[in-house]
């Protein structure tokens, strides 16, 4: 789970599930939003449709050590001969002279949001101890009511010393920070997600949330799975779309010797569909 200064939460406890994989269908979707990351090489992300978070801001709720620029050097556009259309985003991590880690978190706060729908990512993570890379939801009314009243939706996140289990997990009121309601999903065969792009995502549909990784299926949130006496926000408001790549922090730890930088977040996409209605 994320920061979303003031806010992000730490020390993940995860309700562990064993993972049912079932393909996604995908028939019935219907585009509505989407930035491909193709614009010119070197340039920066598409400010029309994201915005920067900025600075350090206390470690942002977790002890967190990168500080959080619109440099080129942390966002920028890149040719990769893997992407869809032969170029993608780099979310870059660097480590300067002084010791200093920089790097990127972007947002669609206020320029895009979406209410239900399946809301995906091509990625490319990372591999190294203290690296956290994510893609992420909040709520448009986190202003108005606070976190985590908001709800959080992560889509993914991946700890750098463990490039192989996939997080994905829920948070709101009564069961965030390490209360989130989370399931993970190991790649097999040795595989690693920093050395393949691969699709994640969530189906977002009233009183339901589904999370699946390449079409399979593996954690599905209804408000029967809620602790008792707590609350569905999930219904509440539309959610904005996040994504950084983080340094540091209680969860996942702090790099050592053997963390390399610079290291990449690579996004080849970013997508959000329509879901078919019922009978259709």
């Amino acid at each position: 789970m994320r920061n979303h200064h003031p806010l992000k939460t730490c020390f993940l406890v995860f309700n562990f599930a064993v993972a049912v994989v079932v393909p996604v269908r995908a028939a019935g979707l219907v585009l509505v939003w989407s930035d491909e990351f193709n614009q010119p090489t070197h340039s920066a992300p598409d400010l029309t449709k994201w915005s920067y978070d900025l600075g350090h801001s206390n470690g942002w709720g977790n002890n967190e050590l990168e500080t959080y620029t619109d440099a080129r050097t942390n966002s920028a556009i890149v040719p990769d001969p893997d992407a869809t259309d032969g170029k993608a985003l780099a979310i870059t991590a660097l480590k300067d002279a002084s010791g200093r880690y920089t790097s990127a978190r972007l947002k669609t706060q206020q320029k895009f949001s979406v209410k239900y729908g399946r809301i995906e990512a091509r990625l490319r993570t990372v591999n190294g101890r203290g690296l956290w890379p994510a893609f992420w939801m909040l709520g448009e009314n986190l202003t108005a009511v606070g976190w985590p009243e908001c709800g959080e939706i992560d889509v993914m996140e991946v700890v750098g010393d463990k490039p192989a289990v996939l997080h994905g997990t829920l948070h709101g009121p009564g069961y965030s920070g390490g209360k989130g309601i989370g399931s993970t999903y190991t790649l097999s065969n040795g595989a690693t997600f920093d050395s393949a792009y691969h699709v994640f995502a969530v189906d977002r549909s009233p009183g339901k949330i589904v999370w699946s990784v390449d079409g399979n299926v593996y954690h599905t949130v209804t408000p029967a799975s809620l602790p008792i006496g707590t609350r569905w926000v999930f219904d509440n408001a539309p959610f904005f779309l996040l994504l950084d790549l983080a340094v540091g922090g209680n969860w996942p730890g702090m790099p050592d010797r053997s963390t390399t930088f610079p290291q990449s977040l690579v996004v080849d996409y970013v997508r959000v569909y329509s879901l078919p209605q019922p009978g259709h």
